[in-house]
């Protein structure tokens, strides 16, 4: 009987044949994760770009006196929370707060899951309901942040047109002024998140930079049913939080009310929305 001689060489070749075609077979796995993210993507293309954002931003910022006055972040994201653009108003990341980037995109998160074409409500008329006691408390417990996202570097990159959070879901909910959903011919079409300053001047900066952008092209019927009250600024920030002698966040007879803020400015001489 003959046997077969072992030969090294065979071996070898037959080793590094199968790490091939497992490389292949990741390599064609990480093009089809590419892809898909490009598909995510496509919704961007209808919304402004890093230097459209950062542009309106700046400006923002420059017009607004309200709160410290200091520099800002912003997020934009589709209607499927998906991250468009990041930018931030001053010379680089260092120069305004380094977590506000993420409470941004959160801010926006927050907006664009609870909006409609045909509703509109800040991240401002959300602070008291979703408070210990309100019939909203536990949304932010309920959507997290994916930390995946939103910490991956590298940090150079961050407020960035290449910023890592871009083209993923940040996931998240930040229930305070800053957050919008942006409205193009009446139709919902993603959200703004804006985070720096003090709750009150965020809400005013992402107002501008919506209106600069716009974006704040609401559907008519949302004059009938404003949140805020006023048909020209329907999802505007309202303060009528009455403090608790008691301790505690207070009480908004409005439900949707915001507490004060330092130096908050006036929010009825912000820009009415269009229809």
């Amino acid at each position: 009987m003959n046997s077969v001689a072992f030969q090294p060489r065979s071996w070898f070749v037959l080793i590094l044949s199968s790490l091939c075609i497992l490389g292949s077979a990741a390599f064609a796995d990480d093009d089809d994760e590419r892809r898909g993210a490009g598909r995510e993507q496509s919704q961007c293309r209808q919304l402004p770009d890093h230097h459209a954002l950062r542009t309106a931003l700046q400006d923002a910022v420059a017009i607004e006196t309200s709160g410290y006055d200091f520099d800002m972040w912003a997020t934009i994201i589709d209607r499927d929370g998906i991250v468009c653009a990041v930018a931030f108003s001053g010379a680089d990341r260092h120069s305004q707060l380094l977590g506000a980037r993420v409470i941004s995109a959160q801010k926006a998160n927050a907006a664009n899951s609870f909006n409609l074409d045909l509703f509109a409500v800040s991240t401002a008329n959300s602070y008291s309901l979703t408070q210990p006691g309100g019939w909203g408390y536990g949304l932010l417990q309920g959507n997290p942040v994916d930390t995946n996202v939103v910490y991956r570097g590298p940090a150079k990159r961050f407020g960035k047109r290449n910023d890592p959070m871009t083209g993923r879901r940040v996931g998240g909910g930040i229930f305070f002024g800053g957050g919008l959903a942006l409205h193009d011919d009446g139709r919902m079409v993603g959200a703004l998140g804006a985070g720096g300053d003090t709750p009150c001047a965020d809400h005013m900066i992402a107002w501008r930079v919506r209106h600069a952008l716009g974006l704040d092209e609401f559907n008519p019927l949302v004059a009938f049913f404003p949140t805020s009250g006023d048909p020209d600024r329907p999802d505007n920030i309202v303060y009528d939080v009455i403090p608790d002698p008691n301790g505690g966040v207070g009480f908004s007879p409005s439900g949707v009310g915001h507490t004060f803020c330092l130096n908050q400015g006036d929010e009825t001489q912000l820009p009415p929305v269009q229809y």
